[in-house]
């Protein structure tokens, strides 16, 4: 199982070598070292902890078609293959459905629905890749029990899984797995000499294990592939120490779909910080977002939309900004603009906030859509034709800038409206004062002339 190359060569763990009985392909050790059933999976409290649901439905097979839903290297296919084994009197199929086309699926179909002495249970491995009709084909077996199905998939059911289907499955949502799960599957794999890295006699300090499983960034399989590419190239019988990290450290690639959960979950969370005005997290977020490769123009997209709908007329110098990162952005582009995105951030968080615009609009929209359409009043009508004269539009406005701080004491709604109420934040403050006097200037000059 080991190589010597020489006295003075370290030994290195030789994962295929020559001249032994070992097999020509040996699984990486994140397929190795797989919990065998529901009790070696470490995390996830939320599914298998005390009192849990899903431990007592696989106990006593009473549980039907299954979804694991959650990011890369969590735990999904650990799952179903756990309960696969936990389920002894079934027949247990496996398919990829980046593999499986629709005649193979419906060879499986066909077996369960045939051999009806014995249950069946099928495991689809990225499900979201089964296009609508092999989806559907799979729902005349399900419900009639032919078939329970166990799928995994990394994108958000709600998107790519046919509601009928979703409808007839529990769904578990998987999340990252936590610093501490990570490091005790590390240590448990370095030290198992049957199906780990033990035969290496290879050890690490549980704090380089520790920075191993933090730069994983929750991904169990990346930290195993990661442990054992280190192990491999690392002489026998030592230590692995924290300057063997710094390889993988450079190369380490941060966790991010640039177009399904995480892009949106991560956009969320930025909008989410600006908003409660804390620049720390809005920073944090937005470098993030850069670093993974997120476009740097749909960031300053979503900061001109919150400038507007959570700052508004607190500041009004926010919309002005955000406009100016957006076009910095598109003109001097990646990395140097990410310089104006940080600016931008960091003043919306740090910017008075209110909703006003936002709850404003909504009012005006009900108001047009649910109320019985206003006309124009006859003195705002324009009147630059002879014609329009005649019918008598424009008739009694009154000029503002005929009246004190031109404010005319006219109405400008045939049937008036209060949709605008502004916030007591910032420079809305002043805007409340304002429209206040104006209000009473208006009703004490009624009657009178300019």
């Amino acid at each position: 199982m080991f190589a010597t190359e020489s006295e003075d060569q370290p030994q290195l763990f030789d994962v295929h070598p020559e001249g032994t009985d070992a097999p020509a392909h040996r699984p990486p050790l994140a397929v190795r070292m797989r919990p065998r059933s529901l009790g070696e999976i470490r995390g996830h409290e939320h599914l298998i902890g005390k009192d849990s649901l899903l431990p007592r439905l696989v106990a006593g097979d009473a549980y039907g078609s299954l979804l694991f839903y959650g990011p890369p290297g969590c735990g999904k296919t650990t799952f179903a293959e756990a309960i696969a084994a936990q389920t002894r009197d079934s027949v247990v199929h496996r398919v990829n459905a980046i593999t499986t086309g629709t005649a193979e699926l419906r060879a499986v179909l066909h077996f369960a629905r045939t051999h009806v002495r014995r249950r069946h249970l099928l495991l689809i491995d990225e499900i979201h890749r089964f296009n609508k009709a092999q989806q559907d084909l799979l729902l005349p077996d399900v419900e009639a029990g032919h078939v329970r199905i166990i799928g995994c998939t990394t994108h958000n059911p709600g998107f790519y899984i046919i509601p009928p289907l979703l409808s007839r499955s529990h769904l578990f949502r998987l999340e990252p797995l936590d610093e501490d799960a990570i490091a005790g599957a590390l240590h448990h794999a370095l030290h198992d000499v049957e199906r780990g890295l033990g035969a290496t006699r290879v050890t690490a300090d549980e704090s380089v294990l520790r920075t191993l499983a933090r730069m994983s960034d929750g991904d169990l399989r990346r930290a195993l592939n990661a442990l054992e590419t280190l192990v491999s190239a690392h002489p026998l019988n030592t230590p692995l120490a924290a300057t063997d990290l710094a390889t993988y450290a450079r190369e380490r690639h941060l966790r991010y779909d640039a177009a399904e959960d995480e892009h949106y979950d991560t956009a969320s969370a930025l909008i989410k910080s600006i908003r409660g005005s804390d620049p720390d997290a809005a920073l944090y977020w937005m470098a993030l977002m850069l670093h993974a490769g997120e476009d740097p123009r749909f960031i300053a997209r979503r900061l001109i939309i919150l400038a507007s709908e959570d700052i508004g007329l607190a500041d009004s110098r926010a919309l002005a900004l955000a406009t100016a990162t957006q076009s910095a952005c598109e003109t001097v582009g990646m990395p140097e603009c990410a310089l104006n995105l940080a600016h931008c951030t960091l003043f919306l968080a740090t910017c008075p906030k209110s909703n006003s615009v936002t709850r404003a609009l909504a009012a005006a929209r009900d108001a047009v859509k649910n109320q019985p359409r206003q006309p124009v009043p006859p003195h705002l009508r324009d009147a630059h034709t002879k014609l329009n004269r005649s019918l008598g539009h424009g008739v009694g406005y009154l000029y503002s800038h005929d009246y004190p701080e031109g404010i005319a004491p006219q109405d400008y709604l045939a049937r008036p409206l209060l949709l605008y109420t502004p916030g007591n934040a910032g420079a809305e403050a002043v805007i409340a004062q304002r429209l206040a006097h104006w209000k009473e200037l208006r009703a004490a000059s009624k009657g009178k002339g300019p």
